[in-house]
């Protein structure tokens, strides 16, 4: 069942931030995931105004918890926790319910 992860970050090392682009997607696409949206929040409702908000698809939860927890993705994760504040990164399955 498809899956989805929502991360809200606030780059604040912008040097990290493109190293951590160049290497993200390879590093995604190896488990079959890829970005949906990626850059600045609108508010609609509520008070919550994150800079960058990124949605990923994967094949699956186990997709997705492979991609975050593997060889491949954990150098590039270390870049995004040494340079920006990431303040929300959920995952839920698809479809509606």
């Amino acid at each position: 069942m498809a899956t989805y992860a929502y991360f809200e970050v606030n780059w604040h090392d912008q040097n990290k931030a493109q190293e951590y682009r160049a290497l993200f997607g390879p590093a995604l696409e190896r488990y079959g995931g890829k970005t949906l949206c990626a850059g600045p929040a609108q508010v609609l409702e509520g008070v919550r105004n994150p800079p960058r908000v990124v949605i990923l698809e994967f094949p699956s939860m186990k997709a997705l918890q492979d991609w975050y927890s593997s060889a491949e993705y954990a150098p590039v994760l270390k870049l995004r926790l040494d340079g920006a504040t990431t303040e929300t990164a959920i995952a839920v399955e698809g479809p509606v319910r």
